[in-house]
């Protein structure tokens, strides 16, 4: 049955304000909307007081419909069981693992999901450019792209070199140190599902870089299934011998000692919090890039910190961050990472999927099943 009332429909963490132009053609008379450009911080986060969690409670409790961004609002069973009028969550994206999914079955709240494909009713702008390209024809991930950009940024200083030569920096306004060239360098992939393949086929193709993956339950039968579905041999790809595994699984230990540049892609869970912390950091030879795109509790941030304030790794480039946004006094905010015996850093504020064309995408195709929620249809992409 439709909604009688208007549905009251809160935005969350629309950094952009850029969802409700996509729901501006929904009679006003059937949906209030209400957007927050902000977060509050995590509900069940150790760091939260109980005045901050007073607040989302408070942020939340009158709306019957959330739209939210990703997970950038954790949805625990703690919050959601008081959240008396919460009847529907159209989430973007499509994995939410940090939404409580055994608890808002429970209470009959409904979960749709935004996968990137399109409307299905022809009204959409179409489907993202990255749905739309054969991953073995050069296809991809947004993740993919800053994955890249965060190794090349600071492999070649370019940061702290754009820094010096504007004048921001403490050396004389040109050269800081030497680059870091990647031809024939190992890349290690912790976690390897898609992305990680994806991150790896480049760094292969372009640079000729030997791979190393590794995550608890991977098989190599499994890499060899990814090297296929991205499009490069299964053995005797770039530098590797002819009979020799182009995407290697090798041992945790053995890709942290073995790898010039790590990347992480893991989906974090209870078991995988933490899954870098001081053991994994001191394998690293000095000389090793650390990337971070996936989760920032999948790192120790304590014993980063450390390694990176004494210089033990060559650098890190991190967009995610145990609390996000960054708090104004923050660690990585407020420490000098231009003095020198410190380890080189770069930071970016969670991009890896912030693309024009994906969130146009999913918004859309939130507004799709907004409109058959209100008309009491059947929705789309519904987990739950």
């Amino acid at each position: 049955m439709a909604p009688q009332a208007p549905v009251k429909l809160a935005i969350l963490d629309d950094y952009h304000n850029i969802a409700a132009q996509h729901f501006s053609a929904i009679d006003s008379s059937k949906l209030e909307v209400t957007t927050f450009n902000d977060t509050l911080p995590s509900y069940t986060h150790p760091q939260t007081t109980d005045a901050d969690r007073n607040a989302l409670i408070d942020r939340l409790r009158p709306f019957s419909a959330l739209s939210t961004m990703r997970e950038r609002t954790p949805l625990p069973g703690a919050l959601l069981r008081q959240l008396p009028n919460l009847d529907v969550i159209f989430a973007t994206g499509g994995q939410f693992e940090t939404f409580d999914k055994a608890t808002m079955k429970e209470l009959g709240i409904q979960l749709v999901a935004a996968p990137g494909k399109g409307r299905t009713d022809g009204k959409g702008s179409g489907a993202s450019a990255r749905a739309s390209i054969d991953i073995k024809k050069g296809g991809g991930h947004p993740t993919t792209q800053h994955v890249w950009a965060m190794i090349l940024a600071l492999a070649r200083n370019i940061a702290a070199d754009d820094a010096v030569v504007k004048g921001k920096g403490v050396a004389a306004g040109w050269q800081t140190e030497l680059a870091i060239g990647l031809q024939g360098k190992t890349l290690g992939l912790v976690g390897f599902g898609r992305i990680g393949a994806l991150v790896a086929r480049v760094g292969m193709l372009a640079w000729g870089m030997k791979i190393v993956c590794w995550s608890a339950n991977l098989t190599q039968a499994r890499a060899d299934e990814l090297a296929d579905e991205v499009g490069v041999p299964v053995k005797g790809g770039g530098i590797v011998e002819e009979d020799e595994h182009t995407f290697k699984v090798v041992g945790k230990e053995e890709l942290f000692r073995s790898a010039d540049v790590v990347s992480l892609h893991y989906v974090l869970s209870a078991r995988s919090r933490g899954i870098v912390g001081a053991h994994e950091l001191g394998w690293m030879k000095p000389s090793t890039l650390l990337i971070n795109t996936s989760r920032g509790p999948l790192v120790e941030e304590a014993a980063l910190l450390d390694a990176l304030r004494k210089g033990r790794i060559r650098g890190a480039a991190l967009d995610v961050f145990d609390i996000e946004p960054l708090p104004a006094d923050s660690p990585w905010r407020c420490e000098d990472w231009d003095e020198e015996g410190k380890s080189r850093v770069l930071l970016t504020p969670h991009m890896g999927y912030v693309e024009e064309g994906t969130l146009r995408t999913w918004y859309e195709e939130t507004a799709e099943n907004l409109e058959r929620y209100i008309d009491g249809k059947d929705l789309l992409h519904r987990l739950v």
